[in-house]
């Protein structure tokens, strides 16, 4: 769904190499239509289009794929002349060892390897040669090497875990938009797990529609959340079919085919609640319609249904530390 938003956090960790490089940082958020004052609250966030916009403009000040959170620059063209590299691959194993083996020809590179157990892979990055303190880039690579890899071979490929060799964050819960399935931290490696049977598929790409991905990517790819078939994806996408007439938890289990403890409990276990869940889909889509200026504050709040403007005015706040209307304000 392209409504869902973005914490700002990721926005300040994205900036801090360009902070150490002295560059106006004002002047790159403005770039991406993003006032500066809304990071200033913890609360902020923001729409995909504006997160994918600052990261090419942080690449281009910078020229530097790599944001300037690693020991050397990743020139712009980098991650292009990597998917030449591995286009032609007869699989994806062969398409992963080589992309990993390309970036292993610059000095300070992240150290990517595939890590066979079994009948599982391990996609492992050592960020010890990063200067990446919010871990950002590490996240970020894991990321765009996923969603990479499944586009290669048209399927989505279905994570079994993800690890982390750091703590558990205080935005933790933002990481069901990053990495939906099992996740663990203080790990032992930084990684993604899933089914070797993967590796073995055959690449359905080619130059033709590598040209295509390659005019926005890797920026979508980051701002792009993979909605995956977690559990509370599916409730989401179930919920945001019609949000005037909100399901209740019990039409939504019998649409899963579940019963509604069975419902409950999964949630619990995906640390959410069905309120949460509905309260996250109506922020994210109060900011995308803030953002446009199709909709009056009070037919975005009729269109969430919420029985009257001023209840929809208490919850964004409560959402974001900021009105409507001085969220609009730092809109425009």
């Amino acid at each position: 769904m392209r409504e869902r938003t973005i914490a700002s956090h990721f926005v300040r960790a994205a900036l801090r190499g360009a902070v150490r490089n002295g560059v106006d940082c004002g002047a790159l958020l403005r770039g991406a239509g993003i006032q500066p004052a809304l990071l200033e609250e913890p609360r902020a966030r923001v729409a995909p289009e504006q997160f994918a916009r600052l990261m090419q403009l942080i690449w281009e000040t910078l020229d530097d794929e790599f944001m300037g959170l690693a020991r050397q620059p990743s020139k712009r063209g980098t991650f292009a002349m990597m998917c030449h590299a591995i286009i032609h691959c007869r699989t994806l194993e062969k398409a992963l060892t080589r992309g990993a083996l390309f970036y292993g020809l610059f000095p300070y590179p992240p150290d990517i390897r595939l890590e066979r157990d079994g009948d599982f892979v391990m996609l492992t990055l050592n960020d010890s040669a990063l200067l990446d303190p919010d871990h950002f880039l590490v996240e970020s690579l894991l990321m765009i090497w996923h969603r990479l890899g499944s586009w290669l071979i048209g399927q989505r490929i279905r994570l079994e875990e993800a690890t982390f060799d750091y703590a558990e964050p205080t935005h933790a819960s933002e990481y069901e938009l990053l990495f939906p399935t099992a996740r663990r931290f203080n790990a032992p490696r930084t990684g993604l797990r899933f089914h070797a049977r993967y590796l073995a598929m055959p690449l359905l790409q080619d130059e033709r529609t590598l040209k295509h991905f390659l005019e926005d990517s890797p920026a979508d790819l980051l701002a792009r959340p993979d909605g995956g078939d977690s559990l509370t994806s599916q409730i989401r996408r179930l919920l945001g079919r019609d949000c005037r007439t909100w399901p209740d938890l019990e039409t939504v289990a019998q649409q899963l085919h579940i019963s509604p403890q069975t419902l409950r409990r999964h949630l619990r276990e995906e640390g959410s609640s069905f309120q949460e869940l509905k309260d996250h889909l109506r922020r994210d889509l109060a900011i995308y319609h803030l953002g446009r200026d199709e909709l009056s504050i009070q037919d975005i709040a009729e269109q969430l249904g919420f029985s009257e403007p001023s209840a929809f005015h208490r919850a964004f706040k409560k959402w974001t530390g900021l009105t409507p209307g001085a969220y609009r304000a730092q809109e425009a």
